[in-house]
């Protein structure tokens, strides 16, 4: 599910029991290195956004950024808040599940509006 585009990148809801969002560029480039410069920096500035609305509106223990692209052989950016209760932690969400999640998460649909208001205003 996408939560915002405009015409150089889009932000995509990843189906976790975390708070999930991937940052792509639309533009399939194959590295970061790729990217064109100002991209770059609109790319930071956005994942500078996404951290920090994560970390008022949720509070995580930690937030996680992510970018093997391995799997999918373009640059974007996986950005994820970590909770001690959550299935995985202190793994990484694609490593051994240790335990059934005890999470009580406010809405997210309250949390992507802010997101939203917030790439919009910035």
């Amino acid at each position: 599910m996408i939560i915002y585009e405009d015409t150089e990148l889009y932000i995509e809801k990843e189906l976790s029991e975390i708070p999930w969002l991937k940052i792509f560029t639309k533009e399939p480039y194959r590295e970061l290195g790729d990217v064109p410069k100002d991209l770059r920096a609109k790319l930071w500035k956005i994942y500078d956004i996404l951290e920090r609305e994560m970390r008022e509106y949720y509070n995580p223990k930690k937030i996680n950024m992510a970018s093997f692209a391995n799997m999918l052989p373009r640059v974007h950016i996986h950005v994820m808040a970590r909770f001690e209760n959550d299935s995985y932690f202190p793994n990484p969400m694609w490593g051994e599940k240790l335990r059934e999640a005890n999470l009580h998460l406010p809405d997210e649909e309250e949390f992507y509006k802010r997101v939203k208001k917030a790439l919009l205003n910035d």
